[in-house]
């Protein structure tokens, strides 16, 4: 019963099949577990996620061909990061160009501030650590790098590193520092945006109305009647707007693209506010959209989480683990300080574009669950595409200025 001359077995596909759906069903039990008000929410599918990929990954790929293994988890967490930033794009474009032209100076600043505070803490660790490594000085700055990508989740961060490194040993060396510093980089995004409210004992209902108040002096426009849908629920306009998101995200400018999250965002955007063409609706239903975002946040973190957990297990160390801490909390807490009192961005306003400028994905799906309005996504989406401009050049100067 095998296809492929014994690459693949009906049993080991089977067993994959079966892997991915009971990792979502025991990480949503996880998420739900709820302590002083704080919980991991769709997070638990990724410690889930993590925790099969350190126990059960040897087993996986013995039941099926390891190279297949990988890239079907590829797969699986490609296609989540399509579903999820392409519902975020549409559920945040008829409001973004608005809000995004009110506050363009805050959200542009506030994604540097983030980013080269990440680079700077880098820099630190770089210059500090060398002393006390075994590691050569491009070896170790590539280590670092990769830790830098990881910590900010950045997955455009990790392959400009990976290609400003140059040779084959290097980028090895800037896959393990990435995959260390992974886990922390969205577990703690994702306890960030749920502590602070709790801890600034905010009101929920009148953020949220301070949030919704700013949306609603956007650019949100009213659909017009007689719209030709083609389809129920939208599925149409969204797989259009993600097939074309795909394809501008691959083009390359040197060393940069949008990648695919990026490109499917910026065509999503567009598509939401505009939301139709002549007499063709190009707006999916409102339910389409929040089950597609949480199915693809769940996909991206089961992707994620897998094979992250198999690296993990191999390459972890302490001191590397630490470093990545540091390069994931310094810019957070910069960066909210920095908005709430320099830019003056109401709170919800405030972690919206923390999980933009951390290139955060599970963490924005958490704090629409915490803040209960899908009005946070237009933050993110605006801090965003400035925050992964600007991870890629970061990460390449640190190469240049410290190999």
């Amino acid at each position: 019963m095998e296809l492929f001359n014994g690459i693949l077995s009906i049993h080991g596909v089977s067993f994959l099949m079966i892997s991915v759906i009971a990792i979502a069903a025991l990480g949503y039990v996880l998420g739900r577990i709820t302590v002083k008000g704080i919980s991991l929410g769709t997070a638990g599918v990724f410690i889930v996620a993590l925790a099969y990929g350190c126990i059960f990954y040897k087993e996986l790929s013995s039941e099926i061909n390891t190279d297949f293994v990988g890239n079907a988890l590829k797969i699986v967490d490609n296609l989540g990061l399509i579903l999820f930033v392409t519902a975020v794009g549409f559920i945040a474009g008829p409001n973004f160009f608005g809000n995004f032209k009110k506050n363009f100076k805050s959200y542009v600043v506030l994604a540097v501030i983030i980013i080269l505070s990440g680079g700077l803490a880098c820099a630190g660790c770089i210059l500090i650590g060398r002393n006390f490594t075994d590691l050569s000085k491009p070896e170790f700055t590539a280590m670092l790098t990769g830790i830098l990508s990881g910590a900010l989740t950045s997955t455009p961060g990790f392959s400009a590193a990976k290609d400003a490194v140059g040779t084959e040993e290097l980028q090895s060396i800037v896959s393990v520092g990435y995959a260390i510093a992974y886990i922390f980089g969205v577990i703690g995004v994702v306890l960030f945006v749920q502590i602070i409210p709790k801890a600034l004992k905010a009101d929920m209902p009148k953020e949220r109305e301070l949030l919704i108040a700013a949306d609603s002096k956007g650019n949100k426009k009213k659909t017009p009647e007689n719209l030709i849908s083609m389809d129920d629920f939208g599925i149409m306009p969204f797989a259009l707007a993600a097939v074309i998101g795909i394809i501008i995200g691959s083009f390359k400018f040197g060393n940069f693209s949008l990648s695919t999250t990026g490109g499917c965002l910026l065509v999503s955007l567009l598509f939401g506010h505009f939301g139709h063409t002549q007499h063709i609706n190009l707006m999916p239903k409102d339910s389409t959209l929040k089950v597609f975002r949480e199915l693809g946040l769940m996909f991206f973190l089961i992707g994620a989480g897998v094979s992250g957990g198999a690296k993990f297990v191999q390459y972890f160390d302490a001191v590397y683990f630490v470093y990545g801490i540091i390069m994931t909390v310094f810019p957070m807490i910069l960066g909210f300080v920095f908005a709430k009192y320099v830019l003056k961005l109401s709170l919800l306003n405030n972690l919206g574009s923390i999980t933009g400028g951390m290139t955060s994905t599970p963490a924005l799906g958490t704090l629409i669950s915490t803040a209960g309005t899908e009005a946070v996504a237009s933050a993110y989406a605006a801090t965003y595409p400035v925050a992964l401009i600007s991870v890629v050049l970061v990460s390449q100067f640190l190469i240049i200025l410290f190999s």
